[in-house]
């Protein structure tokens, strides 16, 4: 089993197994604010680490960000490796964790597109806690050049055109999935776009690319939505104004993709 979810109390368990999840609004209790654009709310790392892992496993995040999963991993009793290209985080999480018990953790500075940094990082990180592979990856990538979260030439927020972006996140998938161990889970939470007046389903390719490239099963396309959004939520807003104006539909989901690694 690949959790410790208690099934003979299974009418109690608050996991979502829907794949649609309107949330009402983010959580912001403990080392949790909203102080970095794009981060992710933390109800999705808890849903999937108490799904998809058991106490003392170990979840990598390399897309490390503000922190999200690495505090619910704190909360959970999970270990956690975290990378990001971007110092500025790097030294932002390692600073909040300071004062903290919980020390089954390894931040780093990295670009995981990169074979080398990557494998490099990833094996010391693994030394120090003991393992040689992870039992679950969350990834929440850039969505292109959406948000620009460094001025990185390697960082995928700066990429503008759509075939180079999935090239570059494909190669962080096969330096993430090689560390993960085999019939295990990883997921990746990732938006569409809005470019020269159209849509691009960037999701859709995200997961065609994924299942194009690896020897993965598809286990869920969960549509996520925030009810709490107040900058979208589209009642008399300036949002709602410049959508009936024009001829587009506003944002207000992104995907969750599950996949199960089968070698």
């Amino acid at each position: 089993m690949y959790n410790d979810l208690n099934l003979g109390k299974w009418k109690d368990i608050d996991i979502n197994v829907d794949s649609l999840w309107i949330i009402n609004k983010r959580v912001k209790t403990g080392k949790h604010s909203n102080m970095y654009h794009g981060n992710f709310i933390p109800q999705i790392p808890n849903q999937l680490i108490r799904r998809y892992t058991k106490e003392n496993e170990i979840v990598l995040d390399p897309f490390v960000g503000s922190g999200t999963t690495l505090f619910e991993c704190e909360t959970l009793k999970r270990k956690f490796i975290g990378f990001d290209i971007n110092p500025d985080m790097v030294k932002y999480v390692n600073d909040k964790m300071a004062n903290s018990l919980f020390k089954a953790f390894v931040i780093n500075k990295c670009d995981v597109t990169s074979k080398e940094e990557f494998e490099s990082l990833s094996q010391d990180a693994l030394r120090k806690l003991g393992s040689e592979k992870v039992q679950f990856v969350i990834a929440h990538p850039p969505y292109m050049d959406v948000v620009k979260f460094t001025n990185k030439r390697e960082d995928l927020s700066q990429i503008s055109v759509l075939t180079e972006f999935i090239k570059r996140f494909i190669n962080a998938v096969e330096n993430f999935i090689k560390i993960l161990d085999k019939n295990r889970y990883f997921a990746v939470v990732i938006g569409d776009v809005y470019k020269n007046s159209e849509v691009i389903p960037l999701g859709f390719y995200v997961m065609d690319a994924i299942k194009r490239h690896f020897q993965v099963k598809l286990k869920g396309i969960i549509v996520k939505n925030i009810e709490g959004n107040r900058g979208k939520l589209g009642k008399g807003g300036i949002w709602r104004y410049r959508a009936l104006k024009s001829d587009y539909y506003i944002f207000k989901h992104e995907y969750i993709l599950v996949f199960k690694k089968e070698f």
